[in-house]
């Protein structure tokens, strides 16, 4: 018999969101795996400086947890890891937790009908079924794709690991890479260092941020209640009516229609760069030549006029290698630095990479990662799997909807927990989505997603994003709107999952209801 009737994987928002929904729905049963030592996922891993949201906390929290005493309106890491926190004390899940506890390896036992999960201690976790919440940052990339970077003699710095304990100050230091990480870190540590040399690959887009502390009188009305939902409701209707527009839109309407629209907001945005940044050849440089959303766009009211410091310098020529001594770039320039932050990025969980052959394995030997790499990412609902039964994940293919990561993963945490507490009601050892159903979702999924790929690869084909994936796929966006998702989430069909009944186990998983 298997120890737990559910695992979930990660503590994260999503795993947090599983683990309250479990509850709700009356399986007590569970236990959530988290290879750091508290809850909050990215929340957890990150405490580099100038940490925070990039979109309003309003839409940044559970829909069964609303806050109204955020201290901002973009709040810092540690305010956001707090609130998750609290969520986890509040709801009763730390007695489900499992900290310092890393999953390598996912394998379905064909014979006893429950996952096995092999730790990195060498202990098994058993589970009848199975919620993988690892989230959208899957694991911070090890290798920086740059020769020598071991080589280096001083500190290295990454934004999910920073070590706190060495000081900056008066340094000299160097960050690589442009993304949402560094346009946080850049303006927060560019007072304290004595240079800053910043190396781009491509520019980012980078937007005003409305950011202010929110006064108690603010808080107060946040507090009244049914507020909160109203207006995040607002911003998930303009996020839908956006989406299900550049679906619905036939594509001789949509080709003029955005190409467009990034012509006339790139050429808007390096009027915007004349504003703020003082020296015309650094404004070139940080100008994009793609649409504002062909790479996560970000927010900062610091980001570019930190380009304006004397102690502050872009590079953009290409890195050739790292030295003992700094970095060097391909025109033969070595740029001597005491720490280097590699700011390079995360593997995401919309790239066939991602996922390691041999690590996930279901029914008969089917390989997830080998399955993916041969036949492209794709799942029923973006949760399930054909040959993966009683599994689900809550961050998968053609998944995200533009709304924030919580009301997403709501969505998605409902999915499968619906499914699992009907295997239970029909008494059933394994829940699998029917082959059938699978396909004929992911036929329209693809019929659907015809403007997203006009986007990501002919419109702005030549920028490098995780939007596209390494095989020219944009499985990160969901092409419907929001309330869709969430409607075929709560509301699939019962019978697009095939439920099987093995008679050892059946009393054990009746009574656990």
């Amino acid at each position: 018999m298997p120890e737990h009737q559910v695992a979930v994987i990660g503590a994260g928002p999503g795993g947090l969101a599983a683990g309250v929904k479990l509850k709700q729905a009356g399986v007590g049963d569970f236990v959530i795996i988290e290879r750091a030592d508290e809850v909050g996922g990215s929340w957890q891993e990150n405490t580099y400086p100038g940490l925070g949201v990039d979109i309003p906390a309003i839409a940044y929290q559970y829909s069964f947890a609303r806050n109204s005493g955020w201290s901002r309106v973009f709040p810092y890491g540690a305010e956001v890891k707090r609130y998750h926190m609290n969520v986890a004390r509040e709801f009763g899940l730390y007695p489900h937790l499992r900290f310092n506890t890393n999953v390598l390896r996912e394998e379905w036992d064909d014979t006893h009908s429950y996952w096995k999960l092999h730790t990195d201690d060498g202990t098994i976790i058993t589970a009848r079924f199975l919620i993988s919440a690892v989230g959208a940052f899957v694991r911070p990339k090890e290798d920086p794709g740059i020769p020598g970077w071991k080589s280096f003699k001083g500190k290295i710095q990454r934004p999910s690991s920073w070590d706190h304990d060495y000081d900056h100050a008066g340094k000299k230091v160097g960050i690589i890479g442009t993304g949402a990480s560094a346009v946080q870190l850049i303006p927060t540590i560019a007072p304290e260092v004595a240079e800053l040399g910043v190396f781009q690959r491509t520019p980012v887009w980078s937007l005003p941020k409305p950011d202010f502390a929110i006064p108690d009188v603010g808080k107060r009305i946040l507090g009244v209640p049914g507020l909160q939902a109203v207006v995040h409701g607002g911003v998930l209707v303009v996020a839908d009516l956006v989406l299900r527009a550049a679906v619905a839109a036939p594509m001789r309407v949509v080709r003029p229609t955005v190409t467009a629209f990034d012509r006339w907001t790139i050429a808007a945005y390096r009027r915007y760069l004349n504003r703020i940044v003082d020296d015309p050849t650094t404004q070139a440089q940080l100008a994009p030549n793609f649409g504002v959303v062909a790479k996560r766009p970000t927010m900062s009211n610091g980001y570019l006029r930190a380009f304006n410091r004397d102690n502050v310098t872009l590079t953009t020529d290409p890195i050739e290698k790292i030295t003992p001594r700094g970095i060097k770039t391909r025109g033969g320039v070595e740029h001597p630095f005491d720490m280097i932050v590699l700011a390079t990025g995360y593997e995401v969980f919309s790239d066939p990479e991602t996922y390691r052959p041999g690590t996930i394995v279901g029914r008969n030997g089917f390989d997830l990662g080998k399955f993916y790499t041969e036949h492209g990412m794709q799942a029923y609902q973006s949760v399930s799997v054909p040959s993966l039964p009683n599994r689900w994940t809550l961050v998968g293919p053609y998944s995200w909807t533009g709304s924030g990561w919580h009301a997403f993963v709501e969505m998605t945490a409902d999915h499968a927990v619906r499914a699992i507490k009907e295997g239970i009601r029909r008494g059933a050892t394994t829940v699998e989505v029917r082959q059938d159903a699978h396909d004929a979702y992911h036929r329209k999924t693809l019929q659907r997603a015809e403007a997203v790929r006009f986007y990501f690869n002919e419109l702005n084909g030549h920028v490098p994003t995780y939007y596209r994936n390494s095989q020219g796929d944009s499985t990160y966006l969901r092409p419907s709107g929001f309330f869709e998702a969430r409607r075929g989430n709560r509301k699939f069909p019962l019978d697009d999952y095939r439920y099987e009944k093995q008679h050892v186990a059946a009393d054990r998983l009746v009574s656990g209801a």
